[in-house]
């Protein structure tokens, strides 16, 4: 049972019985913190910057049908075979939606989500599981072991890319595949129609400021190619997209795809917002708020055009490979 709001008191999430046989994470792990009004994972407190509760994992879901839209249906854009596809990885697999979708539509497949908090939902498909873990520190999967490791949306949680890449290496089989979807988290236009000294391009520069300061970039989505071949991975390939903020466009699928992310920005923004810029950028809670008005102005505003920039990169572990 979640504890009650108190500043920013860490209580348990979940009762754990010492009898039970099905409890397998303790209350450590499922602890939350409570701060300005919204719940984070009390599990490695700190590393990660959004919050755990229902508006965030709202957020999280109306994001993931925005993906769908975006890919035409597709979970992913790596050309992965069925038949050959038996050991699957989720990285930060938040509300499980993806490893859930994933699973059922490949039920020969063993899919497994992990993440520092356990938001998941208990009833999954029976090829499907979730563990909490922290996919910086050294895994507990068998190296050469998965077919598929998916990432979505890491950006701003990892201070050393190059170091994951290598990890995701070692525990992909020969032959396997890995795919990344990161999206930007500043708004930009083509028709300059964000206007100087507008609070979409204070939020922008603040945001990427945050991340930098952290020493865990918002930028990846820009470097992510240049990377994961760095790490060795062949046959990459990278698909860049543009996100309309609202329903401007002139194309029908961006246009309706407009309209979602304009849903999920309202939904998501404070989440985004509060811990970047009171626990690294030293604001009030306070003049979050204010801000945060400012900007949800600026979302009603039809004259600016603006859209949010991503990168979808996929790669295969050679078939010769071998783990040092």
């Amino acid at each position: 049972m979640e504890g009650s709001l108190r500043g920013d008191e860490i209580t348990p999430a979940v009762s754990c019985s010492p009898q039970s046989e099905t409890t397998s994470i303790t209350s450590s792990i499922a602890a939350h913190r409570y701060e300005n009004g919204r719940r984070y994972a009390g599990y490695k407190d700190g590393e990660y910057w959004a919050p755990n509760d229902e508006d965030q994992n709202d957020q999280l879901d109306i994001a993931h049908h925005i993906w769908n839209l975006l890919l035409d249906g597709k979970l992913h854009l790596a050309p992965l075979k069925k038949d050959t596809c038996h050991e699957v990885l989720d990285l930060g697999t938040g509300t499980g939606i993806w490893a859930m979708d994933f699973a059922d539509e490949h039920p020969a497949a063993s899919v497994v989500g992990t993440d520092l908090t356990p938001i998941q939902p208990h009833w999954t498909p029976p090829n499907c599981r979730f563990e909490i873990d922290d996919c910086t520190q050294p895994w507990t999967f068998p190296e050469n072991h998965f077919d598929f490791i998916h990432v979505r949306c890491l950006y701003g949680s990892i201070s050393d890319w190059p170091e994951l890449y290598a990890r995701i290496w070692k525990h992909l089989k020969p032959g396997g595949w890995f795919e990344q979807v990161e999206y930007s988290v500043d708004w930009r236009t083509d028709d300059d129609s964000i206007p100087a000294g507008h609070i979409f391009r204070e939020a922008s520069a603040n945001y990427i400021a945050a991340g930098e300061k952290m020493g865990r970039t918002f930028r990846i989505w820009e470097m992510q190619k240049e990377l994961i071949d760095a790490a060795g991975f062949v046959r990459t390939e990278e698909s860049k997209f543009k996100m309309p903020l609202g329903p401007w466009a002139a194309d029908r699928k961006l246009k309706e795809i407009g309209r979602w992310h304009l849903l999920e920005a309202y939904q998501g923004i404070e989440g985004w917002t509060m811990a970047l810029y009171t626990r690294v950028l030293g604001w009030s809670y306070e003049e979050v708020q204010v801000f945060l008005a400012k900007v949800r102005e600026g979302f009603k505003n039809r004259k600016i055009h603006s859209y949010t920039s991503g990168s979808i990169v996929y790669g295969q572990k050679p078939l010769q490979a071998t783990t040092a």
